[in-house]
């Protein structure tokens, strides 16, 4: 069973972090993210295991991530 999507108010709920922080991280460090028209769309698995693999702490670059 695959987990709902999750809006940018749960997962920044879900992580402890501001909606703003959630956008730079989808924005500048490849946090895994869906766009739906114009909402952003999140899979709780998805986001966790990014974290996990140090993501909110790695920056991206034009040639890929540091």
């Amino acid at each position: 069973m695959t987990d709902r999507w999750l809006s940018v108010d749960e997962i920044a709920e879900h992580l402890g972090v501001s909606k703003d922080t959630v956008y730079t991280w989808v924005n500048e460090r490849g946090m895994p993210g869906h766009k739906v028209g114009r909402l952003w769309k999140f899979q709780q698995s998805e986001v966790d295991e990014w974290i996990r693999a140090g993501g909110a702490t790695k920056k991206r670059t034009s040639m890929g991530i540091k």
